[in-house]
């Protein structure tokens, strides 16, 4: 790049990052045209076999491209043989550096708005899909596409705090199935049962199964970043994969209430 101001210890650093690996040159991990990564430039921490080491080096608007050895990754201990990573394989790897910030706060805030560029973008992608075949839906507040097909009791709708039992199926927007409870012949053929408003799905179906009522059916249409996000769920989910779960309620009721913990010592 152009600037002559080298990147500094404690600064903070936005990039975008890459990584491929044998034998075509997969893509194992990018965040170009997606949310760049960020990092604070810590020199008193040794940053052994990785564009890192060089850092201090460059400057915003460098690119780089550099090359790791798993054998090297795996003496170190930062990774181990496996169906991704073989022996004598090089990892070929390449950066841009985007923009520096002094302050935590700064980049904080300029990373909250790539993450918001991302979702938009992601919603837009699945306006677009379901605009195309015909389907309708309502959006929740955070964007996630509701197509409810079968509608159920109202009286018993999946608020904040009920217990929702449901079966599920999960694809891509290909059709290509990753997980699933409906398969009778599958060890997960459960219903799965969570409270919800607990967290215990990922964000976009939290907020989309309030939208359902018990003995509803439909399909959620939910961004990548309200799922797996950035990271997806590696090897079955890709990094901003959109997801579509396919839902059936079964039930709706009201948790029974958690018996009160004894206090500990000084209320503890």
């Amino acid at each position: 790049g152009g600037s002559k101001d080298k990147l500094k210890h404690g600064q903070f650093v936005k990039f975008n990052i890459e990584y491929k690996v044998p034998p075509k040159d997969s893509v194992l991990t990018s965040s170009y045209g997606h949310v760049p990564a960020y990092l604070v430039i810590d020199t008193s921490r040794p940053n052994k076999h990785s564009f890192l080491e060089i850092i201090t080096q460059c400057a915003v608007g460098d690119k780089i491209e550099f090359s790791m050895s798993v054998d090297t990754l795996k003496k170190l201990g930062m990774i181990e043989y496996n169906n991704i990573f073989h022996a004598r394989d090089m990892i070929k790897g390449r950066v841009e550096i985007l923009k520096v910030f002094d302050k935590q706060e700064l980049a904080s805030a300029d990373l909250a708005k790539e993450q918001e560029l991302e979702k938009q973008k992601e919603i837009k992608e699945l306006q677009e899909f379901t605009a195309k075949k015909g389907i309708k839906t309502v959006s929740t507040p955070s964007g996630v596409l509701v197509e409810i097909q079968t509608p159920g009791d109202a009286q018993f709708k999946a608020d904040s705090g009920k217990q929702v039992t449901l079966m599920y199926k999960g694809t891509f927007l290909d059709g290509k199935q990753f997980d699933s409870n409906m398969d009778k012949n599958s060890p997960n053929n459960q219903p799965l049962q969570v409270v919800v408003g607990t967290q215990g799905v990922i964000p976009g179906m939290d907020e989309a199964l309030r939208l359902f009522s018990k003995g509803a059916k439909g399909k959620m249409y939910i961004p990548a970043m309200l799922a797996y996000g950035q990271n997806g769920q590696p090897p079955v989910i890709p990094q901003y994969s959109n997801l579509v779960f396919e839902i059936e309620m079964l039930d709706v009721t009201t948790p029974a209430p958690q018996p009160a913990q004894p206090a500990g010592p000084q209320g503890q």
